[in-house]
């Protein structure tokens, strides 16, 4: 018994257990960091992204489409839910298509964390690997 309970302190998520670098499937790598309280992602390299893309190009708004990748916040307002020990309520930016869905996290582990993305009836979930 005493080893179910060592188990499940060891994997148990802490708040800040997200902060760090982490390598996305689409090769962006981004940055995660914290801002009263809530975690928000920055990227901060794009490791040949879309074959090169390096500016915003499909934005809603055409007057952000010449706008730098690096540098550009597309995580924003995570919070960590303590009850249920995973990162939920926040919103990400998706370069790729130039849409916003809905983002948490489930767990991190030492080398990945697991994410979820949604977007109306639509979710994925995906593997980040921490850099």
């Amino acid at each position: 018994m005493l080893l179910v309970f060592q188990s499940a302190f060891v994997y148990a998520q802490n708040a800040d257990d997200i902060i760090g670098t982490y390598h996305l499937p689409n090769k962006l790598d981004v940055e995660i960091f914290k801002v009263d309280g809530n975690y928000h992602g920055k990227i901060i390299a794009l490791n040949g992204f879309r074959d090169g893309q390096k500016v915003d190009l499909k934005n809603k708004d055409k007057s952000k489409r010449n706008d730098s990748l690096v540098g550009m916040v597309i995580i924003t307002n995570l919070e960590f839910d303590s009850k249920k020990k995973k990162w939920v309520n926040g919103k990400m930016y998706g370069p790729a298509k130039g849409i916003d869905f809905n983002l948490k996290v489930n767990e991190v582990k030492e080398k990945e964390m697991e994410v979820v993305g949604s977007k109306y009836f639509f979710w994925k979930t995906m593997k980040w690997q921490k850099i």
